[in-house]
């Protein structure tokens, strides 16, 4: 089971990722983190990295070093990472890497209520899906092949994870619409009589009230 965190936002380990390099400000870490693509491997949310790095320094994993000013800029608080914050950013990376934990993907939830359409308009919807899925797949791929031979792949295993995610939900999402298309699916003929009369058979009105827990 994952440890509760201090700090819970996924930006505080790609702050102390990044500070870990050396001591630096709020703009150097976010124009790091945007070079590095940080914010397309984690949900990050540019408003919240003041809250985070203060809350990072409130439990000591960050600490102020001094000051620092360009030009006419103001002075900008310039921080660096702790002891404490390198051991949490290494225990944070291990979990991550070794317990698998429930996610929730967008998608899924719209598969789980998916049945409040009719098939022909979920067929139509997946089409979709599956046209974007191809052309992120094309991109990704292309990006991938384009730094293979200039950026060590050590920097790039998060990408292929990535397209490998795709890969596999462009499948399934083929799979499912050559059932639905095909009329193999097999609660088809169900489905299409719920939007025909608004009802669902007894059974499985019954299920839908229960849930799926028959203990």
């Amino acid at each position: 089971m994952a440890a509760k965190r201090k700090v819970e936002n996924l930006m505080a380990l790609a702050v102390l990722a990044t500070v870990v390099q050396r001591p630096m400000h709020r703009y150097e870490i976010a124009s790091l983190i945007r070079t590095r693509g940080k914010d397309q491997d984690m949900d990050v949310k540019w408003g919240s990295l003041y809250t985070v790095v203060q809350n990072l320094a409130k439990h000591g994993f960050l600490e102020v070093v001094g000051t620092s000013r360009q030009g006419a800029r103001p002075e900008r608080t310039v921080y660096r990472i702790t002891e404490a914050g390198r051991q949490e950013m290494l225990d944070w990376t291990r979990e991550l890497l070794s317990t698998p934990e429930p996610e929730h993907p967008r998608f899924a939830a719209g598969l789980s209520v998916h049945m409040v359409l009719p098939p022909d308009e979920v067929i139509a919807l997946l089409r979709t899906r599956l046209g974007a899925l191809a052309e992120s797949i094309a991109a990704r791929r292309a990006t991938l092949a384009e730094h293979l031979g200039d950026v060590p792949r050590l920097f790039l295993v998060e990408d292929e994870f990535t397209l490998a995610m795709l890969a596999a939900e462009a499948a399934w999402t083929s799979a499912f619409l050559d059932e639905l298309t095909s009329g193999t699916f097999p609660d088809l003929a169900t489905w299409n009589a719920y939007h025909a009369t608004g009802e669902l058979p007894p059974e499985l009105a019954e299920l839908a009230e229960r849930g799926l827990d028959t203990d």
